[in-house]
Parts: C-alpha cells; structure tokens; sequence
C-alpha cells in the first residue's frame, strides 16, 4: 500500500499474507468419496461392456432369424415347383396328379351352444373350440377325423395354404403362457416357451404349423385359440346345412382359405 503526504513523501507499506487460509492444493479428498468415485466407473465400464454384448446379441439374433425365413422360403418355394413339375409330368404322357391327403385343416366353429349333444360337446371342448367363430389347426388323422365327422354340422373346415396361416398367425395370433392370452409381439415370448424346441420367431412358428413338422402339437397348444369375426355377406340363408348342399358346415377343403380371409 502506497501512502502520499502533502511534501511530496511516499511511504510503501507492506502486509504479509494470511497463513490461516488453506490452499486448494492441500484440500485432502475424503477416502470413502475416493473408493466410490473408483466403483462408479467400474460400474459404467460393465454397464458400456454389458450394452455392447447385449447389442452384439441382438444383431446376431436378428441375422439368424433373417437366413431361417429365408431358408423357409426356399423349401416352399422347392415344394411348389415339385408339385408344378409332377403336374407336368402326369400331363405330358396322359394321366392325371393326384395330390396327397392333406396333413393339416383349419376348424371354425360356426354354431353356438343351444342343443348340442354331450358327445359333440365334448368333442369341441377337445378341439378347444369353446366359442362360436373360434378356429384352431388341427392335425388330420384317423382319430381327428372321426372327431370332426361327430361335430361336422357345428363346424366348418378345409385345407389352409401358406398365405393363410401367415395371416392368421401375424394378424391373430395370441400366445398361450401360464394360461393367460398374451399377444405375439416380440419373438423372444416364442423363443423362451419352443426355445427347446429349435422355434424361435414367428416364421419358424409358421413353418412348423405349414409343414406339420415333428412338433407340431407343442407349437398348435403354444397358439391360443382364434377370434374371428363375423364374414361379410359370406354365410349362407341355410348356414347349417353341408357345404354341398349350399350350407356352411362340414369340409369345404381350399375353400376355407376365401372363407377365413374374410372373416381375418
């Protein structure tokens, strides 16, 4: 400090500074925010390290499922050109193709619950067709078979074709878990109930129902029942007559694809 005096004197004054004023250089920093300090960033490398695995995952996840569909489609479309070939062939020297029995129908229950015998009865409560409108896959056999002659005027069916399944799948389709209805909306619901079962996506799910493949009845009671609605102008004045006589019920064979179009 600089001190003037009227003849002309200046006098310089010194003050030392404070030592009681600690420095932030000296400030010790507890060691208990030290080792949290040091396990939060532990964390977060684990948790960098975990999400990039997890995305790794799931990119992986989606590529395999990718080549299955793709791998699908190549086995329907070999099936098609099989059948186009043998048509051909039968042609060419003169006969006729018969195709096989079909392996697979698709029920709906077209009747409701007034007047129904205790054997049909029970036979629709086996085929878990509860409710009118309902429609399930059946695999057919001789017991089916017999099964859907006893309840033939409560019921209608026929052979589906692929786009059908498709479409009743991905537009209809609920999961059954732990008894409750569950919308198929993420694969990883079919991956974690038929993971056992080499079905993880809902293609595989669709190629197994198409195919009636070796687990059939495991991926059929994995599908919860499907809620149709009424068609437009599709029934009959006479709905529960046979088909061939100009009804509804019974078989109706690839009919049934027309018919569950509209009612999807």
């Amino acid at each position: 400090m600089i001190l003037t005096f009227a003849d002309g004197l200046c006098l310089l004054i010194f003050f030392p500074l404070c030592s009681n004023v600690p420095s932030t250089q000296n400030v010790l920093v507890p060691e208990t925010l030290l080792k949290k300090q040091k396990a939060d960033a532990a964390d977060a490398t684990k948790a960098a390290a975990a999400k990039a695995e997890l995305r790794k995952a799931k990119i992986q996840k989606r590529r395999e499922i990718f080549n299955r569909a793709a791998k699908h489609h190549k086995e329907y479309q070999a099936n098609e050109r099989n059948q186009i070939r043998l048509r051909r062939q039968a042609k060419s020297n003169g006969n006729y193709y018969v195709e096989a029995q079909p392996k697979l129908v698709f029920v709906v229950r077209i009747r409701g619950i007034n007047n129904i015998a205790p054997k049909p009865r029970k036979v629709l409560q086996l085929l878990r067709l509860l409710q009118i409108n309902n429609g399930v896959f059946v695999r057919l056999n001789k017991a089916t078979a017999e099964m859907l002659q006893l309840v033939e005027p409560y019921v209608t069916y026929g052979e589906p074709n692929l786009k059908t399944i498709r479409e009743l799948i991905y537009k209809r389709g609920y999961a059954k878990v732990n008894k409750q209805r569950i919308a198929l909306s993420d694969n990883a619901i079919i991956e974690k109930a038929l993971g056992k079962y080499n079905i993880i996506c809902v293609e595989d799910l669709i190629h197994e129902i198409a195919t009636v493949g070796p687990h059939f009845r495991e991926a059929n009671n994995f599908l919860w029942p499907f809620k149709l609605s009424n068609p437009n102008n599709m029934w009959p004045k006479r709905k529960f007559n046979h088909f061939i006589q100009g009804g509804a019920a019974g078989d109706r064979e690839h009919f049934i694809n027309n018919l569950v179009q509209s009612m999807n």
